[in-house]
């Protein structure tokens, strides 16, 4: 049986008010944020996330789950998976889901680095952290032909 791996994917970095969005793809195993949303209690407007899916034409997605350094769920997982769960029954496409332990963290140095605290502001980090939960995929479950 041969197994097809996904060719282009969007990763989520899910939160209770922002949810990030980034693009990723398999050949290059490379992604690059795209967008953050805005989230009323976790709940996102769907059709600004439809308006994705079109556009884009992923073949699968990936969703960060949040959880404690010791591996434990913290309270907001739950909801984590359960967007997990509604982008997988609304849009028939394969979702993964990733640990996001320390994106959040990374993705502020990375952006700090590059502009100081302006850098942090409109958003950025949550697509940086989105960015960087695809990369942790493609690490994961990819070998890299490069090396």
């Amino acid at each position: 049986m041969t197994t097809v791996t996904p060719k282009i994917l969007l990763g989520f970095d899910f939160g209770w008010k922002r949810i990030g969005v980034a693009i990723g793809q398999t050949i290059t195993q490379t992604a690059r944020p795209l967008e953050t949303l805005s989230a009323k209690e976790g709940i996102p407007n769907w059709s600004t996330i439809d308006k994705l899916i079109k556009k884009w034409l992923p073949d699968a997605l990936v969703v960060g789950i949040p959880l404690n350094m010791d591996g434990t769920e913290q309270s907001i997982s739950h909801h984590a998976r359960q967007f997990a769960h509604t982008l997988r029954e609304r849009f028939q496409l394969p979702v993964y889901e990733e640990d996001e332990r320390l994106t959040t963290k990374d993705a502020r140095e990375q952006l700090f680095q590059q502009g100081g605290y302006k850098a942090l502001q409109d958003g950025q980090v949550d697509r940086v952290a989105a960015q960087l939960i695809l990369q942790n995929w493609f690490a994961e479950h990819l070998k890299c032909p490069h090396g």
